[in-house]
């Protein structure tokens, strides 16, 4: 697939993954690549422009990541982000040392002004608030480089060597706390290294039906379809690519919300491909009987799904391609690599070597999700599998603490059913990050009508991030908290009790268990 190509390298910053989505969201496709990878690797893929993100070290140290000084001898256009501004001034003959008082360190929102005439913030206004996070200095800024923004704190926020097409700046303009930011990303996309702006879902659909036709040629494709977004999106891909080749073995464990399998199932009967749905409903419950602890609940669904998964492929034969809902992130987080690391039927179990394939297939490996929701859309996958909520592999298994029973599991149901409906009734189904409701293991009092209850306590979570490795809880207005509780208690038997979950994540996680 050939599109024009910005490489994001790596220093080991904490915002690497939302650059790159930034970019995307800019019409332009790019890479994360890391830091140690050689020049000539980077060279071939023929970039537009390199960003150079954050990072925790000081570009002083011996043992900080660094960068081959020839990348700048390429006439490809750089811009340095916090620790990568200051490896653009280290690396082309300035100083950056230790902030020797506070006020040279800069943390958090800070009031900064830009040159607008710099080819950076062409269009902007003169001032905005920026996110700092840096605790080194740039004492002294290369020869052939302007200032181009300033703090009250610090006169070069920004430094700009238009000729070479060099910038750096020393905030964060990815992250939402930078107002304008998104349009800096774009300034440097656009105005610098002039891209024209070809990455889109219905070209990258059109692009990757091709590539997949011509892999696959004649082969079978054997895909286990989880019911989430990433599989399903990969069905619907495999199925426009390859039709009747395709075989999807989608294992309803009896641990989805309420009347998903049927949903999955119905969104893909129209599809030509091969739909086995396989109800293990019964034989999933008999295993976790009696098991309290997390692991050990997550341990056992994995080994169960890949016991009837390979039971359904045995039944099939052998196949040319097993196809995988990998995405990008998890190429990332895997040190990338085709298949360096298996993924797993989200995340609960990988799939060896019984199933007998030649090759394995990830058509999505490239995409973020908000993009794998987008070409789920292009390919006219119903809305509600499309926007679905993140859903963990085990499923309601993880939601209800304590021992598993079907009536725990379908009072979970219920209940979630309801939160779902409200939230999507006060249109905050697209504002919140992720929310979801869980079943405790903690009974207490209650009264309804004349009688006195003993009933489980609900726990409704809702939490808002943008990239799940930190999340913060989300004030859910309290008239809608009202009508979810409502609603519950009344309309769900076995709860009596209903608690929000006000924690952020760290310390807590998103999920319980």
């Amino acid at each position: 697939m050939s599109h024009q190509t910005v490489i994001v390298l790596d220093f080991g910053g904490q915002y690497n993954q939302l650059i790159a989505r930034r970019v995307r969201e800019c019409g332009v496709y790019c890479e994360v690549k890391p830091c140690t990878t050689p020049l000539a690797e980077l060279q071939k893929m023929e970039p537009i422009g390199f960003i150079f993100t954050g990072g925790p070290n000081s570009v002083y140290l011996e043992t900080s990541p660094q960068v081959d000084p020839a990348i700048f001898t390429l006439g490809v256009p750089v811009l340095g982000i916090c620790y990568g501004c200051q490896l653009l001034a280290h690396h082309l003959g300035g100083r950056v040392t230790a902030a020797q008082d506070d006020s040279a360190r800069e943390y958090g929102k800070t009031e900064t002004f830009y040159d607008a005439s710099c080819p950076l913030f062409k269009g902007l206004p003169e001032s905005g608030i920026s996110w700092m996070s840096h605790g080194d200095y740039m004492e002294k800024v290369p020869e052939g480089f302007a200032l181009a923004a300033r703090s009250l704190a610090c006169p070069n926020v920004a430094i700009a060597d238009e000729r070479r097409g060099f910038y750096g700046v020393q905030f964060h303009p990815e992250v939402n706390h930078t107002e304008h930011g998104v349009e800096m990303i774009r300034n440097f996309l656009y105005e610098v290294c002039h891209a024209s702006g070809d990455w889109t879902m219905g070209d990258y659909k059109r692009t990757a039906v091709a590539a997949i036709r011509q892999k696959v040629g004649s082969g079978r494709v054997l895909l286990a379809l989880s019911g989430g977004v990433d599989s399903s999106v990969c069905a619907a891909l495999l199925a426009e690519a390859v039709g009747e080749q395709l075989t999807c073995v989608f294992v309803d464990h009896g641990l989805m919300r309420k009347n998903e399998g049927d949903e999955v199932q119905a969104a893909f009967q129209s599809w030509a491909m091969h739909f086995v749905r396989v109800d293990a409903e019964a034989r999933f419950l008999e295993k976790l009987a009696g098991v309290t602890e997390p692991e050990r609940k997550r341990k056992i669904i994995g080994e169960e799904f890949i016991r009837v998964f390979e039971e359904e492929a045995r039944k099939i034969g052998a196949v040319d391609f097993l196809a995988q809902g990998t995405i990008y992130p998890d190429v990332i987080e895997s040190g990338a690599g085709s298949a360096a690391v298996i993924k797993s039927h989200h995340n609960v179990g990988g799939l060896p070597d019984y199933v007998d394939f030649k090759e394995i297939i990830e058509p999505l490996r490239l995409l973020f999700k908000d993009e794998v929701r987008q070409l789920g859309r292009e390919l006219g996958l119903p809305e509600y599998l499309v926007s679905r909520q993140p859903f963990p592999g085990p499923g309601l298994a993880i939601r209800v603490i304590g021992e598993l029973t079907k009536e725990k599991l379908d009072t979970l149901r219920d209940a979630d059913a309801v939160y779902r409906e409200e939230i999507a009734n006060a249109d905050l189904d697209r504002e919140i990050g992720q929310y979801f409701a869980v079943l405790t293991n903690t009974r207490s009092v209650g009264v309804m009508g004349d009688g006195r209850t003993y009933d489980y306590t609900l726990a409704l979570r809702a939490v808002n991030t943008s990239d799940f490795m930190t999340a913060d809880w989300a004030r859910i207005p309290y008239d809608v908290l009202d009508r979810i509780s409502t609603r519950i208690v009344n309309e769900v038997p076995g709860i009596n009790r209903i608690v929000y979950d006000v924690t952020s994540k760290p310390p807590a996680t998103i999920e319980w268990e």
